[in-house]
């Protein structure tokens, strides 16, 4: 069985509510109607009814299981209850006039009805820039205690093999405190996907085949997951290849337990990370899906903006299963 069929299984009749704020692009209306009727969420879709359903119209598409929400006709008694939600949760840092004002951006509206229990989860990004979908995320939801940094992780599948990725869109440089976090919200996430972590440290040295600062941070970040998380299989410096191929590792890192057999791959930074995981999507032929963004309260996805229909579908059902 597949990925996503396990993911299907796992979700179907909870009645998990996702939020959608981009409800005018039709890579959204599409999906969300297909997940709609295959009752596996209840979408919720921001926008104008009227264009909404228009488009729709004229896509050939049942949006009968989809739920529309108009942030500029939302009963007044909601939409205050909703500006009073998010004053009180900004503790003085944003006023009632500001609030009112962010709420005319659908990001923020939907993240509000995720932080209030109306929605379950939000999915958005397809128009908009991650930072559009991230900031609202993190000044309303917030990360889980004990963690300083959101990540983005990407799962990568082709013919069975499935690794996770991270962090491939999030940070731009990562600290040892913070790879370490990375790496045990990615571990979490692989579990998430029935997948046994196996994380590897990743750098551009294997077992003190080179030296320097950089180096230093990867060796350090390995420590703090094991010491951290004594359960989980990590193992670092560890180069790209002699994480994944066994005869590699051999070589290079003989009494390693997860070199050659590595499934989660923690970058260095970001830019080592975002390169990497498109090289594997164009080179490779791997399907990339994500970002999943770690360590919120509640689950935000980001989408690409070069996604297509299909990949927002599989991602909500990545985001209710987030919220389980």
């Amino acid at each position: 069985m597949n990925l996503f069929n396990r993911l299907k299984q796992k979700i179907e009749g909870k009645n998990k509510k996702i939020v959608f704020p981009e409800g005018l692009d039709i890579r959204i209306i599409k999906a969300v109607a297909k997940l709609g009727q295959e009752h596996l969420i209840q979408p919720i879709l921001l926008g104008n009814s009227e264009q909404i359903e228009k488009i729709a119209y004229d896509h050939n598409v049942n949006l009968k299981n989809v739920n529309i929400i108009d942030p500029e006709q939302y009963p007044v008694d909601k939409h205050n209850q909703m500006v009073e939600s998010l004053v009180k949760r900004r503790n003085g840092k944003t006023s009632h006039e500001r609030a009112e004002k962010w709420l005319q951006n659908y990001n923020y509206f939907g993240t509000m009805l995720v932080y209030m229990g109306l929605a379950d989860g939000m999915v958005s990004g397809a128009t908009q820039s991650t930072g559009a979908t991230v900031l609202p995320a993190l000044q309303i939801i917030k990360t889980k205690p004990g963690i300083k940094r959101v990540s983005g992780a990407f799962i990568l599948q082709k013919h069975g093999e499935r690794y996770i990725f991270a962090d491939c869109a999030i940070n731009i440089t990562l600290d040892a405190d913070t790879m370490a976090e990375v790496a045990i919200e990615s571990a979490n996430t692989a579990k998430m996907f029935d997948l046994d972590p196996k994380i590897a440290m990743l750098s551009f040295s294997t077992k003190g085949s080179a030296k320097g600062d950089m180096v230093t941070k990867v060796v350090e970040a390995t420590k703090k997951v094991r010491e951290e998380q004594p359960d989980l299989s990590v193992d670092g410096e560890l180069q790209f290849d002699a994480a994944l191929v066994p005869s590699v590792a051999k070589t290079k890192a003989p009494n390693s337990k997860v070199a050659g057999h590595s499934n989660v791959f923690v970058f260095p930074d970001l830019q080592s990370g975002n390169i990497g995981y498109k090289i594997a999507q164009r080179l490779g032929g791997f399907e990339a899906l994500g970002p999943i963004l770690q360590g919120l309260n509640q689950p935000v996805s980001d989408l690409s903006r070069g996604c297509n229909s299909d990949d927002v579908y599989k991602v909500a059902m990545i985001n209710a299963i987030q919220s389980l």
